[in-house]
């Protein structure tokens, strides 16, 4: 019996070429596009997922009320861990990780910068990095101390062994390589070329116990059986006790297994991260399935008349409907198999182009028991999905009724072919919505005004010689013609490092907690970095010696202290006094989605970290930047001069967004792509079906454009009801997305015009191909057998 369907089936399939080309294009593209994105979605999930002790791992975060809000942060004092280990017995194990630290290797000849963390000796005890060499117990024991990653050991020793050896860091210490670590896995959020000890930190003289510098990481594991909710509640009170500058900040831990994921909190409460787009294209994967199913259930239910006989008899000669049913869903689950074998090709051929498009190494694992598992059922699924309906449908047929050719059709208004017609085209055009508001959200940003110069402007972090030779290279190098100016600032300007709602003014509110940026400049940075100064002047040592205190501030930090004349005024932070010289005009720091903050520029007494530097754009780029290269080299030889543009870092702040659009694009087109093939077949068939309605039609003197709009017209009506229900739908979650940037655009009706028009000339278009052909053909043929 079983052979008997499959050869049935295979039969039909090769009767109906196109109608099984249509079916099964249309599943494979949804399957494969569905995989691509579970593949994505999986490698997401599984960030930081394979530590053994990560239900017992927990990422110690803050709470402080500000200006009526709660605010929530994960960044912590460097004193919080010795006290947390003091006080509290239920800790097993507990590290901080200060953020990335750049260090100079060199070994002989070799000078490499490394990116790597300073941690305490329980870090390789919470996180399973396994070593390859060295023992875990002792790896981080001495001060001088370094584990580094295989790879990175391979560029600093080459082929020679590398644990016991000693290399120079920054031209300072040596420290001997006690362990090599497995290079890190792709799908971890921690990276690192070494790992240095606490221990050097405090040698160093930056272990600081002030508890108002919230500036690493704190991860705790604790003992197996204690409730980390308890815990929570027990340490709440801790900065209370420690930090009597905030006795309102609560102290909690944070699931480190929920950290990547959901890492977005508004007035206290999780809402969401990552997971948001991941909840976003997994709703889209399943859409686009969905879809490919209804393209199936439409064109069978279609050719329904051309199976009822077969359908009646069966029936006659026995057949129960259950059997029926089987062999329907038999034929469904034998498309679905063949649809898989395509987009198993198509995901390897595209593999690739997607991993670089979603900028993470994805892969198959195809020595994995449950990816065949998964994918039999996916197969199974989706067979039995776009199935049941046709199954339910033909095998419902009474015999009596179909073997006297008197088969009715449904022309009913509503009916279960036009309802699934209008989910595709509702689902198309709430992606075609969304793709064009993201892309104009984009755009909106990517127009505002940054608030400085970023053409031709490079920034340089500060190492080993050039602090001290500073002035030398700053005269050379103007000197050369290769830049026009220069000048040292605490961050990159396309970064906030610093910021604290602790400076004070004169007439400040003492309830008034808004954050305020930091940041310090020295001389020039408004002719280096293009900042426009809207009353004041900028810091000049030459001719004011006292502006090593002088400050800077922008607009909105003038609004916020309600300065009438802020020239003169003083600005109290860390100690210091810092009087205003100048006020600028507001400039993106950080996010371009969110709202500009209140920002105090500081003066040389500040200290920096990064060089900005203007290049001469009559030079030539390149070898204005090798003659830069050069003077750095004379001045600071022991480093590699590395430097970044200032444009493309502040392009990479779009990168997460742009790459949101370019899927929703991409998957927009692959909707409407699979929905037009299932109209074109429905379009096909009802072209089949009216054939001798059309020549009687044409006899009779119709032209062929009112035969045309005649067969279309059903078919628009039912688009026309798709964007009747899609437009609230998208106008919801769309609103809702646009909720999370502070600079965003409005949404407005011609986009919703816009998106309906789009979807009534593709389902147009679509219909008409086959309508025109119908329309045109010549009435003698199809009336040839009346």
């Amino acid at each position: 019996m079983l052979k008997n369907y499959l050869k049935i089936a295979w039969r039909n399939l090769l009767r109906n070429k196109s109608f099984s080309v249509l079916n099964i294009v249309g599943l494979s593209i949804g399957l494969a596009v569905t995989a691509l994105i579970v593949i994505w979605i999986n490698f997401e999930i599984g960030i930081d997922q394979f530590h053994d002790n990560k239900d017992r791992t927990y990422q110690v975060y803050n709470q402080y009320p500000v200006d009526g809000e709660i605010w929530t942060w994960n960044s912590t004092p460097k004193i919080m861990a010795s006290v947390i280990e003091k006080d509290y017995p239920e800790v097993e194990h507990i590290t901080r990780v200060n953020w990335d630290s750049e260090f100079l290797f060199a070994k002989g000849n070799k000078r490499i910068n490394g990116i790597g963390k300073i941690v305490d000796p329980d870090f390789l005890k919470i996180f399973s990095f396994p070593l390859l060499e060295g023992s875990i117990e002792t790896v981080l024991d001495d001060v001088n101390s370094v584990i580094i990653t295989e790879s990175f050991a391979k560029k600093v020793f080459g082929d020679e062994q590398a644990v016991g050896k000693t290399v120079k860091v920054d031209n300072a210490d040596s420290f001997m390589v006690t362990g090599i670590l497995k290079d890190l896995p792709s799908n971890t959020a921690f990276e690192f070329d070494f790992l240095m000890p606490w221990a050097y930190l405090k040698q160093r003289g930056s272990d600081d116990k002030y508890w108002g510098n919230n500036s690493v990481a704190t991860y705790v594991m604790l003992k197996k059986g204690v409730d980390y909710t308890l815990f929570s509640k027990k340490i709440k009170n801790l900065r209370k006790k420690y930090d009597k500058d905030s006795p309102e900040m609560v102290t909690y831990l944070y699931p480190f297994t929920r950290s990547w994921l959901y890492s977005n909190f508004e007035n206290g409460e999780e809402i969401g991260g990552r997971i948001d787009i991941i909840r976003m294209f997994g709703i889209i994967a399943i859409i686009i399935l969905i879809i490919a199913c209804i393209n199936f259930m439409n064109l069978s239910t279609a050719r329904s008349e051309k199976r009822a006989k077969e359908v009646g008899v069966r029936k006659v000669v026995g057949a129960r409907r259950l059997t029926l049913v089987c062999q329907f869903l038999g034929e469904s689950v034998l498309i679905s198999f063949i649809a898989a074998v395509l987009a198993f090709i198509l995901v390897l051929v595209v593999l690739p182009t997607f991993s670089t498009l979603v900028e993470k190494p994805l892969s198959l694992d195809l020595t994995n028991i449950w990816f065949w598992g998964s994918t039999l059922g996916v197969i199974c699924f989706t067979g039995l999905l776009a199935g049941s309906y046709p199954a339910l449908f033909l095998s419902g047929f009474m015999p009596s009724t179909v073997l006297k050719g008197t088969f009715i059709k449904s022309n009913t208004a509503v009916t279960p072919r036009k309802i699934l017609v209008i989910l595709q085209f509702s689902a198309a055009i709430i992606l075609i919505t969304s793709s064009i508001i993201v892309s104009q959200q984009l755009k909106k940003v990517q127009d505002r005004q940054m608030g400085y110069a970023k053409n031709n402007l490079i920034y340089s972090v500060i190492q080993g010689d050039t602090e001290k030779n500073y002035s030398l290279i700053k005269e050379e190098l103007l000197a050369s013609n290769a830049v026009t100016s220069i000048t040292r600032t605490s961050s990159p300007v396309t970064e906030g490092w610093s910021n604290s709602w602790n400076f004070e003014w004169k007439g400040k509110n003492e309830e008034n907690k808004t954050l305020v940026q930091r940041f310090s400049s020295d001389e020039n940075i408004q002719e280096t970095l293009g900042i426009e100064l809207v009353i004041g002047r900028d810091f000049d040592l030459h001719k004011y010696p006292t502006d090593s205190t002088a400050a800077l501030i922008n607009e909105s930090a003038v609004a916020l202290m309600n300065f009438d004349e802020p020239i003169g005024q003083i600005v109290k932070d860390n100690g210091i006094e810092w009087h205003i010289v100048g006020v600028v005009k507001d400039f993106v720091l950080q996010s371009p989605f969110q709202k500009i903050q209140p920002m105090v520029i500081e003066g040389t007494k500040a200290g920096f970290s990064v060089m900005h530097i203007k290049l001469n754009k009559t030079s030539s780029t390149s070898e204005s930047l090798a003659m830069v290269e050069t003077i750095f080299k004379k001045y600071n030889p022991e480093y590699p001069f590395e430097y970044e543009f200032v444009d493309q870092q502040y392009a990479k702040k779009f990168n997460s967004e742009k790459r949101t659009g370019q899927l929703v694009s991409m998957f927009t087109l692959l909707t409407i792509f699979i929905s037009c093939l299932g109209l074109f077949g429905l379009a096909s068939y009802m072209a089949e079906n009216r054939i001798k309605e059309i020549g009687i039609r044409k006899v009779l003197g119709a032209s062929v454009r009112s035969i045309t709009t005649l067969l279309s017209l059903d078919f628009i009506k039912l688009v026309l009801v798709s964007i009747v229900l899609a437009v609230p739908i998208s106008w919801y979650f769309i609103n809702d997305w646009l909720e999370g940037f502070d600079y965003r655009v409005n949404i407005s009706w011609q986009t919703f015009v816009l998106a309906g028009i789009l979807a009534l000339v593709i389902a147009f278009v679509t219909v008409s191909y086959q309508a025109i052909k119908a329309a045109t053909t010549n009435p003698i043929k199809s009336l040839r057998t009346e």
